[in-house]
């Protein structure tokens, strides 16, 4: 069940993306509607932009290099030898996966004058700082989780939004990123699940050698964090829904201030919503993929 989940939610996320591409990216409506987000971007922007540059300049490939040994590191340290395995895979597949389809599936057809700048859809920013955030999330000490839950929420958001901000990417470039990377953990979490028990003896045993002092989290924890994520997610979700909603209505005629202000923030509130549920999604999945395992073995 646990692996038919995740399945599940990767191949959603996979969805995800391309509905984002065919509504946004290759309709005339979609360019409009993003057009005027990005459009009004551009105020505030000269005060905004001095703390969201800071944050776009850390990520680089060194950054996700550096990252992707720590959470290895952890993964060793923690004697999950296949985890540091599984969480390369989750890194480098959902940022090559991000470059492979910016690149060379989707295009961005001149629709009315909206088709500059190319295709920008994912945002390779964002789903770098995604997959940092979830690796650290997938090797991290149970009890830690939902923190890593949490954090991972907020450092993701600030990089999307920061995109947004810069003008650097369209809200849907953001939050399709959050779906690969979500795809991309769903598919590491099916593998843990999958992974086959090895004992010393007895499977009691095994459980007592690998995750000795490894409290799991509490689950008023794990509870709080949840709640915290999607009733954040929901009401962020619900904003942009009506943002959205005046902005596809007025699609022709969005020239106003408030018309582009309301898509910037609309694009903003959904990034936000993207974040917020994508990584309670995943703290769910990585729990019960690792109940699964514990309980295969005992």
């Amino acid at each position: 069940m646990v692996v038919g989940a995740c399945l599940g939610v990767a191949a959603a996320s996979a969805v995800g993306v391309w509905w984002l591409w065919s509504v946004f990216v290759n309709t005339r409506a979609g360019q409009l509607v993003e057009t005027a987000a990005l459009d009004g971007a551009e105020y505030g922007q000269t005060q905004l932009w001095k703390v969201a540059e800071r944050v776009l300049d850390v990520v680089s490939v060194g950054f996700i290099a550096a990252v992707l040994i720590a959470a290895m590191l952890i993964a060793v340290l923690r004697r999950r030898w296949e985890l540091a395995v599984q969480v390369a895979v989750l890194m480098v597949g959902a940022n090559l996966t991000t470059r492979f389809l910016k690149l060379e599936v989707f295009d961005r057809p001149e629709l009315g004058g909206h088709g500059q700048y190319g295709n920008t859809l994912p945002s390779g920013h964002t789903t770098a700082a995604a997959s940092v955030s979830a690796a650290l999330l997938l090797v991290v000490p149970p009890r830690v989780r939902p923190w890593a839950a949490l954090i991972g929420a907020g450092y993701t958001t600030l990089t999307g939004v920061s995109t947004l901000i810069g003008q650097w990417h369209r809200p849907s470039d953001v939050v399709a990123a959050i779906l690969v990377v979500l795809g991309w953990t769903a598919l590491t979490c099916a593998m843990i699940a999958l992974r086959p028990a090895r004992g010393t003896g007895t499977a009691t045993g095994a459980v007592r050698r690998v995750d000795a002092g490894e409290a799991p989290p509490t689950p008023a924890a794990m509870r709080g964090v949840i709640a915290v994520l999607v009733v954040v997610g929901v009401g962020a979700g619900a904003s942009a829904a009506v943002a959205l909603s005046h902005s596809w209505h007025d699609r022709e005629d969005l020239t106003t201030r408030a018309d582009q202000v309301t898509a910037y923030l609309g694009g903003a509130a959904g990034s936000l919503m993207a974040a917020c549920l994508a990584f309670a999604v995943m703290l769910v999945l990585r729990q019960a993929a690792a109940s699964r395992w514990l309980d295969d073995r005992t």
